[in-house]
């Protein structure tokens, strides 16, 4: 069929920003408009992603001043990492209360609890879960250390600790070895649960032969 003979029933096929005889046009001001404005989107997603993978790789390093933690303990006390200065002390990081692995992780660190009272060090948990949350956990599992409720992820991003997932919003399991002068001690960056308060006194142990 000619498009001659019958303009009208084939006007629909003209491809838009083009003239009827098929020579490139120019685009009209809506067509720019729009081109710009998914040109920005990409743009800002793109500088975004790689902004959050920028985050994924700035975990705090061995020697970097340890950000301020504060949490209540099994008393409701507050108590501060900065008020530590002069002993060590951990910041823990762990996924959510009353999970298996968060629980035998905070049991662990329970059960040697007197081991680091006689080392002077001080246990800071810290999770993205509230108070309330913190004290069933705290009541149910008897923990005696201060918790630390980041609820809205400030502390996380200050360590530098990622997300379980990048979708999923739970701290990763890390745990932080703070110094008597405020600084990163010792770095776990993939902890086991299990075995990793242990670890941690192996280390006071070990650093505070050296100091």
């Amino acid at each position: 069929m000619d498009r001659d003979e019958h303009p009208r029933a084939l006007s629909h096929f003209r491809t838009p920003g083009f003239t009827d005889g098929g020579a490139p046009g120019c685009y009209d001001a809506r067509m720019r408009k729009l081109l710009v404005t998914v040109g920005i989107l990409i743009g800002a997603t793109s500088i975004t992603a790689r902004g959050h993978a920028g985050e994924a790789a700035t975990m705090l390093a061995v020697g970097a001043a340890a950000p301020e933690v504060e949490g209540k303990d099994a008393d409701g006390k507050v108590k501060k990492l900065s008020a530590q200065k002069g002993h060590f002390a951990v910041v823990y990081f762990y996924p959510k209360d009353e999970t298996l692995g968060c629980t035998k992780e905070a049991c662990a660190f329970r059960d040697a609890f007197d081991k680091f009272v006689k080392a002077g060090v001080t246990i800071f948990a810290v999770s993205h879960d509230d108070e309330a949350s913190h004290r069933a956990f705290r009541e149910h599992q008897h923990l005696p250390f201060p918790m630390v409720a980041d609820t809205t992820g400030a502390i996380q991003r200050a360590y530098g600790v990622p997300a379980v997932k990048p979708d999923l919003p739970l701290t990763a399991r890390v745990t932080f070895l703070v110094g008597p002068d405020g600084k990163i001690a010792r770095v776990w960056p993939k902890v086991d649960p299990v075995v990793n308060a242990g670890e941690v006194l192996d280390a006071v142990k070990a650093l505070d032969h050296k100091g």
